[in-house]
């Protein structure tokens, strides 16, 4: 199986590549910067520059054909203003999911946040990103030609994963280490009947692979 992961060298897209490599399968990472490529390669993805804020759908489309699947994990990042937020969160992520539809990649999964609302008020930074966030995915779920699933993770940590998890569509406020959403990430890719689907995921009691397959087909 091969997975084209947008927003290739982010901390989750890393270790999602990690994941990939390790069950045999081909993940090709899009970049900004041609120097985060060693970075790819020793997760053991392919490294594909290219900048979403920059490129054209047939660009994008070009990079995805041939693919199984495609990520959205890309990010403005916390430091980023708001005219990033509606670059990157928003506008990178429908070109995506547009070029996913020319290129015949129906398997999408989007990383989106907890909290994403295209009617979410306010004009700080955080109001914009869940605004954007929102936005993104209310267009993907517009796209009858993907099969897409939508992620909202809680607060992302960097502890050690646990590989347990809470995945449902509402589960209130909690966090996650990126290691979990990465294996998620990883088991949604590979579970098609998640298609439709849009799934919070907090730490949880329930081992990821176990949590996947009691949301599939629901």
């Amino acid at each position: 199986m091969r997975t084209v992961i947008a927003g290739g060298h982010g901390q989750i897209a890393l270790r999602l590549e990690r994941l990939l490599a390790a069950r045999g399968d081909e993940a090709a990472g899009l970049i900004r910067k041609p120097e985060q490529a060693d970075d790819l390669r020793q997760a053991g993805a392919e490294p594909v520059v290219l900048d979403l804020e920059q490129a054209s759908v047939d660009e994008v489309a070009e990079r995805l054909r041939g693919a199984d699947a495609a990520v959205f994990a890309a990010g403005a990042g916390p430091g980023s203003g708001v005219a990033r937020k509606n670059t990157v969160d928003k506008a990178a992520a429908v070109l995506f999911a547009d070029a996913a539809v020319k290129a015949g990649v129906r398997r999408f999964v989007i990383v989106s946040s907890m909290g994403a609302d295209p009617r979410h008020q306010g004009d700080e930074v955080f109001d914009v990103y869940l605004r954007a966030k929102g936005e993104a995915d209310e267009y993907v779920r517009g796209l009858d030609d993907l099969d897409w699933t939508i992620l909202r993770p809680g607060g992302l940590t960097d502890d050690a994963g646990t590989g347990l998890v809470r995945l449902e569509a509402h589960t209130g406020r909690g966090t996650i280490p990126r290691d979990d959403v990465a294996a998620v990430l990883a088991e949604l890719v590979d579970t098609p009947a998640t298609a439709g689907l849009t799934l919070e995921l907090i730490s949880g009691p329930t081992p990821v692979p176990v949590a996947v397959r009691s949301v599939a087909g629901n």
